[in-house]
């Protein structure tokens, strides 16, 4: 699988738009309460799966993997708010969270997958 089609490196992307979307929000809509909580859970899903990546087991991998999916899933909660305050428009909202949404399919595959695996072996 090509780097571009990873869930590391998409959320990673991610991630970006979201320290955009912070500064956009601290700048020029002068909102800094709800976008430091989309800040935490919209970089929080790359950091976990950096960590994931170095687990010391299989379990350990899933388990961070499960807390990026969380934080994945926090972050459409946030995105919706913002978009329901009128804080980010209609265009803004269904671009960034068409981006989330793809993630967390990404990583809904993954978790699923792998519970299937490690339920296997016991």
């Amino acid at each position: 699988m090509d780097k571009e089609n990873t869930v590391r490196y998409k959320s990673k992307r991610f991630a970006v738009r979201i320290v955009n979307l912070y500064r956009y929000l601290c700048d020029n809509k002068r909102e800094f309460v709800l976008s430091k909580q989309i800040l935490r859970s919209g970089t929080s899903i790359g950091a976990n799966l950096a960590e994931a990546e170095y687990g010391i087991s299989e379990k350990d991998f899933l388990a961070k993997v499960y807390i990026a999916l969380k934080e994945a899933a926090e972050t459409v909660y946030w995105l919706d708010l913002l978009f329901e305050t009128t804080y980010i428009n209609q265009s803004e909202y269904e671009s960034i969270k068409s981006d989330c949404e793809e993630i967390l399919k990404m990583l809904k595959s993954t978790t699923k997958t792998l519970s299937k695996k490690l339920n296997s072996k016991l």
